[in-house]
């Protein structure tokens, strides 16, 4: 009773706190729902103003598909996967005194709040780029990534196509890269939220852009319009470019590859047209034998 307790006030507390987004009613540096539509409004406008591919309509294949997974990967899994959060972390805080400083290495919170942000950014990404390979690398977890890689068209939303295992594979790493950092995390973490949302977007928008020098730095639509190519480049096992945000870990374990931009690239993988086109055909796919 316990548990269920503590699963219904997690979810009922997520439902609130996203109609106080909703409504406006929470610090803007907060709301994440009006702050993922403005950066997807903007970056839409970018792709309409600039489009790499100008045969690529505005509304392009699975436009719509990829806009609810937006919403459905943002907040409504998360509704129901926090209260599952609450229950692992009492569980294992209280039965194996697993607390948040447990593998600590670093503590935060004595450096300025610039080097906290900037350590807390990098930290989290490599361990999400790290994260990215093992979905590619390991049948099991492929399996589910193959829905990301479906898409056919790129566009901003697409980068929120993914299947909701993805949210419950990442979160466990991400756990472990806070309790390196002895479990702080900054004030003004919302800055690196909604920095990795527009990176993103960008990456998968529909425009050409590469930052010039700062390629090397940060993950582009260039460079990651070749980790969703249908063909894998000779030489590499699973893929190529699994940056997030930061494209240097690429660029360090030699797993860029950024050619002559091909804008009309063939997108997807071998196989894809077994893929469900609908959004509760994707939602159970991965689990079948054979998927």
């Amino acid at each position: 009773m316990e548990y269920l307790e503590l699963f219904f006030n997690a979810f009922l507390g997520t439902v609130q706190w996203t109609w106080k987004s909703i409504c406006f009613e929470v610090p803007w540096t907060r709301n994440y729902f009006w702050g993922l539509i403005a950066i997807s409004l903007v970056v839409w406008c970018l792709e309409m103003v600039f489009p790499w591919r100008k045969q690529q309509s505005i509304f392009r294949k699975d436009f719509f598909l990829d806009g609810f997974y937006m919403f459905f990967n943002f907040f409504i899994f998360s509704m129901f996967i926090s209260g599952v959060y609450k229950i692992i972390t009492k569980i294992a805080v209280d039965e194996f005194q697993i607390t948040p400083n447990a593998i600590a290495l670093v503590d935060l919170s004595s450096f300025s709040p610039v080097v906290q942000l900037v350590l807390f950014f990098v930290v989290l990404d490599f361990v999400q780029w790290l994260t990215h390979i093992i979905l590619h690398r390991f049948p099991v977890f492929w399996k589910f990534h193959k829905v990301h890689h479906s898409v056919k068209e790129m566009g901003f939303a697409a980068h929120l196509r993914y299947h909701w295992m993805e949210n419950i594979l990442y979160k466990p790493f991400k756990v472990i890269a806070l309790m390196v950092l002895g479990g702080f995390e900054p004030e003004q973490a919302f800055i690196v939220h909604f920095m990795a949302i527009s990176i993103g977007h960008l990456n998968h928008a529909n425009i050409k852009l590469n930052y010039g020098p700062l390629k090397y730095v940060f993950n582009n639509p260039v460079m990651h319009l070749y980790h969703h190519a249908q063909t894998i480049p000779e030489g590499f096992k699973s893929g190529v470019n699994f940056a997030i945000s930061l494209s240097l870990w690429d660029y360090i374990f030699k797993t860029n590859y950024v050619p002559n931009p091909d804008k009309n690239l063939t997108l997807g993988y071998q196989g894809d047209d077994h893929m469900p086109a609908s959004f509760f055909g994707q939602l159970f796919y991965g689990f079948k034998k054979g998927d």
